[in-house]
């Protein structure tokens, strides 16, 4: 066991763990906090020394550690926003190399190969670094995005389609903000980083007083990197040149099959062989399943150790034929000779360069992890997938963003109580077919990208179970405020899995969805369901070992801040045995939502028992396409009756649909069993759990009007009323005071205390304006019921705790 003291450890490179670290089972290496000390890996480095360089902007400056580069900027713990220009600025026109305005002003601008265009399209978000800005023949200005960007983003955005994308292609075909200028300053709370000149400008909020604030800057990728062996495991094509096919092969490309790379080799003669040298200890072949393959004799340096058969009654592709593992560690000769059947076709290898040995038996307990930064965009741009999920810009293979605490081929690898936050990366990853590992009872809030990730998008193909990813837990934990710079990026994220659990878990404040589970699109559906899509025939289908996955008690809230087409809880993608999503509460969609998202070939889902409330005119549930099949939906609850079903062998039951959100006794045990349970601290956001809307109420997010967590319920209808039960000895009711705001009878325990009024003749955001002290400690009850005016809207609360 190691415990680590209270205080600030700051990392310029990850603590790093191997196999040679790992614990025994039953009998786990610890990391811990001392008991009542706070240890925080920090990856940055703080910055003093600011003085004011611009008076009528009220710039600060400070130099910064020779050579740092980075992202982000937090101050007092308060994430700072890049400087950046209004959004959806009107005048700009697309240009074969980038953008054109007839605004002269940018080719001012100082530094122009650090400005970013951002563009935010259905559920991408896209970024680019420019390569120059200069003066247009028409006078204004030119701005030029960096090439290989503007490939990715515009002319050719990545498109493997099924399993690794679908249809929808939103390119960057507009600005919605231009980001890291110099002359963009003047915001509060906005800072710039000149990395070539050493210096860090900022714009104070009201109250910063920089000579004593704690300003930070991330200088560090990663904080905790643990990692068994091999590492990422992924195919490479058949037409890798280690591939030495022999005999009457021929080679077919733009299949249209579902083929790795669109492409096969192929032979109809027996005999016919193909060799593929390798260093490793094992390895895997890709073929096609099909009434029309055959046998094949697989040897290993010149030994037979197996037949294979592609023979099967429906086209498969990017089948894992061949599966050899266990071999020493070195050298070694894969030949592969056809035996029988119409034909052999190989797709694809996966080397295995490595021992398959997990790091294993470690546990992080009471840690906090907080300051990192991912500078790859900054030179290659950000090219988007969905989810957290890109585009390597270089191999357009996809990747995910990094994350601040990595594990790499774990096994029971366990997370509890700790802490992470403030992140220019993801917040933690079980990566690479990590296994049997928890992340429990902790916090990851304020990342750039995704807050936990489990699992991969490349290895759907896999058939042995050591190399899968299966009996993860992610559990009680409270995961907020994911995607603050990449806002494609989710709360929680799951690949292909098996047997994963995610489970009462506080999800929230998401610029997308709130939880993605699965990936491929229609690729596990096969060709008639496809067809019934609308998709060509013939089509791209394979298989998932996803499945007997469960999304039980979550509370997704606060979602679809910034992107569309999206939700709390969203499905992509095949299961191949019976997952289960029930018992969650989903609310307050912002903008574009569905509320259960089934998306494109989401098969084999139980979905019953969950809440759904505030969806703002979403669908409670949507089944969009055929592709969707065999799910089970029934005994949820909504205030909305509208849904979408178009999917195949669906058996559909209507949700019992509330109003004025009376409940009935089944779903009000559901929303208090929801989520980890009470939340710490001493705020109560409009949000919580705690709180019961009964009469007619809305929900509104992404206000900018500086709301608690950006957002508020809302009613306009006398008698209508909002109830906190709480635990303390007193209580604080936040709310906004505005002309259109008006009076509000306060009940404590069933008893009117007094009417209190919200009517100001400006606007002001989360203003008190009824207080209760002195109670007896214990378990109260506060009702606020509209009197008059236009509106009463609440959005939050104080306590005094005992």
């Amino acid at each position: 066991m190691v415990e680590l003291a209270g205080g600030t450890y700051r990392l310029a490179a990850p603590f790093r763990l191997g196999v040679q670290d790992s614990g025994r089972p039953g009998h786990p290496v610890v990391y811990r906090a001392a008991e009542g000390q706070t240890p925080v890996l920090s990856g940055a480095a703080r910055i003093t020394g600011f003085t004011r360089v611009d008076a009528a902007k009220n710039i600060y400056r400070a130099r910064v550690p020779e050579g740092a580069a980075g992202r982000e900027l937090f101050v007092n713990g308060t994430r700072a926003d890049r400087a950046r220009g209004p959004r959806n600025p009107a005048g700009f026109s697309v240009t074969a190399t980038g953008f054109t305005t007839s605004d002269a002003s940018y080719t001012t601008w100082t530094n122009p190969a650090q400005v970013e265009v951002v563009h935010n399209s259905g559920w991408k978000q896209m970024r680019c670094p420019l390569a120059s800005i200069t003066r247009s023949v028409s006078g204004g200005s030119d701005l030029t995005v960096d090439p290989g960007c503007w490939n990715n983003n515009h002319n050719a955005v990545p498109n493997p389609s099924f399993p690794f994308n679908g249809a929808g292609l939103p390119t960057m075909d507009g600005v919605s903000w231009l980001e890291n200028a110099y002359q963009l300053l003047g915001t509060p709370g906005q800072f710039y980083l000149d990395e070539a000149a050493g210096y860090v400008y900022y714009v104070p909020r009201a109250g910063e007083d920089l000579a004593t604030a704690d300003v930070e800057l991330p200088v560090a990728p990663e904080l905790l990197d643990a990692s068994g062996t091999p590492g990422h495991l992924a195919p490479v094509n058949d037409t890798d040149w280690r591939a030495d096919y022999t005999g009457t092969w021929g080679h077919s490309e733009g299949r249209h099959l579902g083929d790795l790379n669109a492409d096969v080799h192929y032979t109809s003669s027996n005999g016919d062989a193909v060799s593929y040298a390798f260093t490793g200890t094992g390895i895997q072949v890709l073929s096609e399943t099909n009434s029309d393959e055959g046998t094949a004799d697989v040897y290993i340096d010149g030994k037979k150790v197996s037949t294979v058969s592609g023979d099967g009654p429906e086209r498969l592709a990017q089948q894992a034929m061949v599966s050899v593992t266990g071999l020493p560690k070195g050298q070694h000769t894969l030949r592969l000779v056809k035996t029988g059947g119409t034909y052999l076709l190989v797709d694809g290898f996966t080397v295995i360069p490595d021992v398959v040995a997990p790091v294993h038996d470690l546990v992080f307990s009471g840690l906090t992890f907080a300051y990192t930064t991912w500078n790859a965009p900054s030179a290659e741009g950000y090219v988007d997938n969905q989810a957290g999920v890109i585009w390597d810009p270089a191999t357009r293979t996809p990747v995910r963003i990094p994350a601040a605490v990595q594990v790499h081929r774990g096994t029971r690898i366990s997370f509890s109580g700790d802490v992470v936050q403030h992140t220019g990366t993801s917040g933690i990853d079980l990566a690479d077919q990590t296994q049997d590992s928890t992340v429990a009872d902790s916090a990851v809030t304020d990342t750039s990208g995704t807050g936990v990730s489990v699992g991969e998008v490349d290895d759907y193909y896999q058939t042995d179970p050591a190399l899968m990813t299966s009996g993860n837990t992610v559990s009680g934990n409270t995961v907020q405020f994911p995607g603050q710079e990449y806002q494609d990026a989710v709360g929680v994220w799951v690949g292909h899995s098996r047997a994963t659990t995610v489970s009462h878990n506080d999800i929230g404040y998401t610029p997308y969805s709130g939880m993605s589970v699965g990936w491929g699109w229609g690729w596990t559906s096969n060709c008639t369901l496809q067809a019934k899509q609308g998709l060509p025939d013939p089509c791209l289908h394979g298989t998932t070992y996803a499945g007997g996955n469960k999304i039980l008690g979550n509370h997704v809230h606060s979602v679809m801040g910034a992107l569309f087409d999206g939700g709390p809880i969203y499905t992509l993608g095949g299961q191949s045995a019976p997952s289960e999503l029930a018992g969650n509460v989903l609310s307050e969609c912002i903008d574009g939502c569905n509320m259960i998202y089934h998306d494109e070939g989401s098969s084999m889902w139980n979905t019953h028992d969950n809440v759904v409330r505030f969806a703002n005119g979403s669908l409670w549930t949507s089944l969009w396409t055929p592709s969707i099949h065999d799910d089970t939906i029934h005994d949820n609850y909504s205030d909305t009756a509208s849904y979408n079903n178009s999917g195949t062998d669906i058996s559909f039951q209507q949700a019992t649909v509330v109003t004025d959100g009376n409940w009935p006794p089944t779903a009000r045990a559901i929303i208090k069993a929801a989520g980890p349970g009470t939340l710490p601290g001493k705020t109560v956001d409009d949000d919580d759990l705690r709180i019961s809307y009964t009469g007619n109420w809305s929900s509104s997010g992404s206000r900018g009007y500086g709301d608690l967590d950006d957002g508020v319920h809302y009613t306009q209808h006398d008698g209508a009323a909002a109830t906190i039960t709480f635990t303390g000895t007193g209580i604080s009711f936040l709310t906004e005071t505005n002309s259109d705001e008006g009076d509000i009878a306060v009940s404590l325990a069933g008893a009117l205390q007094k009417t209190v009024s919200a009517n100001t003749p400006q606007r002001h955001a989360q203003q008190s304006v009824y207080t209760v002290a002195n109670l007896p400690a214990g378990t109260h009850t506060l009702t606020l019921t509209k009197a008059g005016g236009d509106y009463l809207l609440v959005d939050g609360f104080t306590l005094n705790r005992p």
